[in-house]
Formats: C-alpha cells, sequence, structure tokens
C-alpha cells in the first residue's frame, strides 16, 4: 500500500468518524458495570409520558458535594420529557435528612441547595443542631420560627420514612447514586468519575425514551 492511498484511507476514516452521529460511538452501557437493572422495576412519581431521574445524595458527602456542579449545569439542560428530583438518604448525619425534607416541605430546597453544601463543606459548619441550621438558612431570609415548626411536623417525617422506603427499594449502598424511570441504577463509582456518570444517564434516558416508541 502506497503513502498517498494510506493517508486517503485513513483521511477518509476520520472524515466518516466525525460525521457519525455521537450516540454511534458511545459505547453502549455494560449492564452490570455501567449500571443495573432495578428489580423489581419501581414505580415513578412523575405524569405519564415523563421520564424520572432520581438523585440519591446526602448533604455531608464529599463526594456529592462534589458532582453538585456538574449535575447543576446538567440538570438545567434536561428536555421537556425528563422530570428531576432528589432524595436525601437516611446516611451519615440523619438530622441532615431531617434538614433537606424540611426545607422541601418550605419550598426552599432548591434556593438554599448550593449554600447548605458551601456551609459544610466549605466552612466546616457541620449542621448537625437545629440552631446552626437556622442560623445560616436565617441569612437567606429563612425564617426560623417556621424552619423549626416544620422540622418536627408529622408532614416531614413521614417524607424521611418514605425516602427511607425508596432507598431499599432501589438498593441504594452508596452516595451519589442515580436512577432512571424506576429502572435503571448507576452511579459515579461504578462508570469512574461524575461526569461518566452524567453521560450514562444521558444513554440510559435514551434507552428509555426508545423503548416507549
Amino acid at each position: 500500500m502506497t503513502d498517498r492511498i494510506r493517508r486517503s484511507m485513513i483521511m477518509a476514516a476520520g472524515a466518516a468518524a466525525i460525521a457519525a452521529p455521537i450516540g454511534a460511538l458511545a459505547q453502549a452501557p455494560r449492564e452490570g458495570k455501567d449500571f443495573r437493572p432495578v428489580r423489581p422495576a419501581q414505580p415513578t412519581d412523575v405524569p405519564p409520558g415523563k421520564i424520572e431521574v432520581i438523585e440519591f445524595f446526602w448533604y455531608g458527602c464529599p463526594h456529592c458535594n462534589s458532582l453538585e456542579p456538574l449535575l447543576k449545569d446538567w440538570v438545567a439542560k434536561l428536555p421537556d420529557d425528563v422530570v428531576f428530583r432528589k432524595l436525601h438518604v437516611p446516611f451519615g448525619e440523619r438530622r441532615h435528612q431531617q434538614l433537606f425534607y424540611t426545607l422541601e416541605s418550605m419550598g426552599k430546597a432548591a434556593e438554599v441547595n448550593d449554600a447548605i453544601f458551601r456551609a459544610i463543606h466549605v466552612d466546616r459548619d457541620r449542621l448537625d443542631t437545629v440552631d446552626k441550621m437556622v442560623a445560616l438558612l436565617g441569612k437567606h431570609g429563612i425564617d426560623g420560627k417556621t424552619f423549626r415548626e416544620t422540622f418536627d411536623s408529622f408532614a416531614v417525617r413521614t417524607k424521611m420514612r418514605r425516602a427511607a422506603q425508596v432507598v431499599d427499594a432501589y438498593g441504594v449502598d452508596g452516595v451519589p447514586a442515580m436512577a432512571v424511570n424506576g429502572k435503571y441504577y448507576t452511579a459515579p463509582s461504578m462508570v469512574g468519575s461524575n461526569a461518566g456518570a452524567l453521560r450514562m444517564l444521558d444513554q440510559l434516558i435514551e434507552i428509555e425514551r426508545r423503548a416507549r416508541k
């Protein structure tokens, strides 16, 4: 084979690769390595026609903290047929789970999410007492009296129990971890990186989307 022919073949292969759809080049998700099926499949909490994505997390988890900026950008770009929600696991400091569901009940969780991660992982405030939580949240306009009342409410306790049931049903054994539409479970620890986990979510979402057609 002449050098000229070889160069032509290499250029043609490169052009074909550039023209090929990204999905055609990406390695297909490997069951048991990149993800595992959820058995039995779990019910979702989204309207018909929507695809649910759950992130299992803990405020005190350093890996969840490092994932958060990437995850936030990823969520901001989700298409209309995907519904994302966070589920705080009952691991680590249990009051962190109660903090999350208190804020969720008040409609404030997303608003102060970054501030809580920053307080724990940058400012080294463990937020392990209600007084510490109130002091931080007061800086962000959240009424301390309302927070304390909600923190000890039946509604919050119910949310915590339900979250623990979901964690058991999915077999969550570490965080961060993610689930797609009650059928697929993956995590950065399975694919090797935070960015890889988000790419895996994209692939699993597409698999679920195509299965519906």
